[in-house]
C-alpha cells in the first residue's frame, strides 16, 4: 500500500506543474501624453500673480 502511495504522489507531482495558469499577456503601454512641465512657467506666474492680490487685499482690508 505504501508503494502505490509513493507511486502516486510521484506520478502526481509532474501533473501539478503542467497544471500552472499562464500569466495573462502584458498590457499595452500607457499612450503619450503631454509633458508634465508643459505649463510650469505660466503656472508659477500665475501663482505669484494670485499671491500678490491676495497679500494685497489683505493689508488693504
Amino acid at each position: 500500500m505504501r508503494k502505490i502511495i509513493l507511486i502516486v504522489i510521484v506520478l502526481l507531482v509532474p501533473i501539478l506543474g503542467y497544471a500552472q495558469i499562464v500569466p495573462p499577456p502584458a498590457p499595452p503601454p500607457p499612450p503619450p501624453g503631454l509633458p508634465i512641465d508643459g505649463f510650469l512657467t505660466l503656472l508659477l506666474i500665475l501663482g505669484m500673480l494670485y499671491g500678490t492680490k491676495k497679500i494685497i487685499k489683505n493689508n488693504n482690508g
